[in-house]
């Protein structure tokens, strides 16, 4: 089974999160992904456990699949024209490394453009590579300077991260989308183009209403918690045996929660009967719903509040998450063709079938013979997406 991006070569010398992902969704659609790693230690990630897995981390695993692994030193001057000639022959070269750091080697976007016009070359960088270029870009620290924190938590609590690496997720889309449109730009026009992503800029991007606000108020949002700014009830309520929630965006779904609840006239009263009056009265509502809430559980109401047509949900953990999209055929997970853990999926479904099979992420210089004679010879083959080797001899 091929792909869209069959016969693509990615060269990927990105690490860590919004680099690998970009490359691991181009490897989902079809590209083989050479990883260019550190001889030794190789990506940062194969470090970071607990949790393990049987050859690295889960951290590793999450972002790696589908790909082929070669080692190589960029200080060795026989690794380094390795390295080169992969840049050389590759449609898409994805990096992350500090800005300036890839020209002083050889594999800077102008020298590798001049070797390889067709290229698109993609940068992942925390600030850009002008005035932000030497500062170092990890998402916990965008996430605190771009103003993520200062929306996240409870409104009398510390500014809180996301609970994922949220920042580098977003701009790791942003730069698979960025190559995308980019390498549809060179079935046209045949030219290459450097594509640049940041994760402030994609953090900024991401805060849309909260983000228009503070452009078109001057004052920036705060934290609420689990409430939403504009709308109400849009947030967790507490039932009996704990925290369920309810998101009204609309005044029908609320006068349909108000009777669900048993109280109609709710709907009817002046503080409630529009959405900027509940959100102006937001604390006498919560009091209003929580004491009719208190009667019975989460999964009681949610399934009264479902069948009413409001939307309403208990909060779950991970765990909760996956097996509610297996209940309803969404076949969240993906099993690699040569073994290993199941991996969430590549999010998107495609009527005609897009997706590569997936393989397991690669041991750390697991294709260095393979993919050394292939840069080596002056006349290869294409060098195939890792899975199509055990659909071969499977």
């Amino acid at each position: 089974m091929s792909g869209p991006l069959e016969g693509v070569l990615v060269a990927d010398f990105s690490r860590v999160l919004a680099g690998p992902l970009c490359t691991m969704t181009l490897a989902d659609l079809g590209a083989t992904v050479v990883k260019v790693e550190r001889p030794g230690s190789g990506d940062d990630t194969r470090s970071w456990g607990p949790p393990w897995s049987a050859s690295s981390t889960t951290y590793f695993e999450s972002v790696n699949r589908s790909k082929r692994s070669v080692a190589l030193d960029l200080a060795d001057p026989a690794d380094l024209a390795l390295a080169q000639e992969l840049a050389r022959r590759a449609d898409v070269l994805v990096e992350n490394f500090r800005p300036g750091t890839l020209d002083r080697l050889g594999l800077g976007h102008a020298q590798v453009a001049a070797a390889n016009p067709g290229v698109v070359y993609c940068s992942v960088t925390g600030f850009g590579s002008g005035a932000g270029a030497d500062l170092l870009g990890y998402d916990f620290v965008v996430q605190a300077l771009g103003g993520l924190m200062s929306i996240t938590g409870d409104a009398e609590g510390e500014p809180t991260k996301a609970g994922v690496a949220l920042v580098d997720v977003l701009t790791g889309k942003d730069a698979a989308i960025g190559v995308l449109a980019a390498l549809a730009d060179r079935s046209r026009t045949g030219r290459g183009c450097r594509v640049e992503v940041n994760l402030l800029s994609s953090l900024l991007g991401s805060l849309v209403n909260q983000a228009q606000s503070c452009l078109e108020t001057g004052r920036p949002p705060g934290r609420m918690g689990n409430r939403h700014p504009s709308i109400a009830p849009y947030e967790t309520l507490r039932c009996r045996d704990g925290l369920l929630a309810v998101a009204c965006g609309n005044d029908g779904q609320f006068a349909r929660l108000a009777a669900a609840l048993g109280e109609p006239g709710l709907a009817h009263d002046a503080r409630f009967a529009g959405n900027a009056a509940r959100v102006g009265h937001r604390e006498e509502l919560i009091a209003s719903l929580e004491k009719r809430l208190a009667a019975d559980d989460c999964a009681v109401w949610q399934e009264r509040l479902t069948a009413a047509g409001v939307p309403a949900g208990r909060v779950g953990t991970v765990a909760d998450g996956f097996a509610l999209a297996e209940r309803l055929g969404l076949a969240p997970t993906v099993t690699p063709v040569d073994g290993g853990t199941p991996a969430p999926r590549h999010a998107v479904s495609y009527s005609t079938g897009l997706v590569r099979p997936a393989s397991a992420p690669p041991a750390l210089g697991a294709d260095d013979d393979r993919v050394r004679a292939w840069l080596a010879d002056p006349r290869p083959a294409s060098l195939p997406h890792p899975a199509t080797e055990h659909e071969v001899t499977s």
